[in-house]
């Protein structure tokens, strides 16, 4: 300008930056943080994806280890009594024992008492299988319940074991 004063623009403000999304700053709303039923949902999640990685890298399926486990405890049996004590679907039973038998960790033979039905034992690399996954498992519910108490994961159990039998799956 020609009164000798200098031009100079107004000072502006710094530039704000875009409010930070909720799910970046970790906050959630209390109403979620409170409803029990979502928690139990996202602990779910997590205990089953790790349990599923870590099943997949000795090569197994939580339904082998149940089928395992199970005639470990109650001795051989057809596989309808598998079925029904598992609640794998008969359809989806036939899979898995043919999957453990070429394993070589169970075997089938005819029922004495009715040929037209296999009774399903559990063999002894059956039982070491067993126990192998037995120990990973522990280790996946240590990683999961790390933050717990022994006492508070008894109580834990033992809430989790009251609402499964209240709604027909009895333990």
């Amino acid at each position: 300008m020609s009164d000798g004063t200098r031009d100079t623009a107004p000072p502006t403000a710094p530039p704000t930056a875009p409010p930070t999304p909720p799910q970046a700053t970790g906050a959630t709303a209390a109403r979620l943080r409170n409803l029990r039923t979502r928690l139990l949902s996202l602990a779910a999640i997590r205990s089953d994806r790790l349990v599923n990685e870590e099943l997949t890298r000795e090569g197994a399926r939580k339904w082998h280890y149940a089928v395992l486990a199970t005639l470990e405890e109650f001795g051989p049996a057809s596989q309808a009594e598998l079925s029904g004590r598992t609640g794998i679907y008969r359809s989806d039973m036939v899979a898995v024992v043919n999957e453990l038998a070429e394993s070589g960790l169970l075997e089938r033979s005819p029922n004495p008492a009715d040929r037209r039905q296999n009774i399903i034992a559990l063999t002894e690399p059956g039982r070491r299988r067993l126990l192998k996954l037995d120990s990973l498992l522990t280790e996946v519910e240590d990683q999961v319940l790390a933050p717990l108490t022994e006492p508070e994961r008894a109580e834990l159990a033992r809430l989790l074991t009251a609402v499964v039998d209240h709604h027909g799956r009895h333990m």
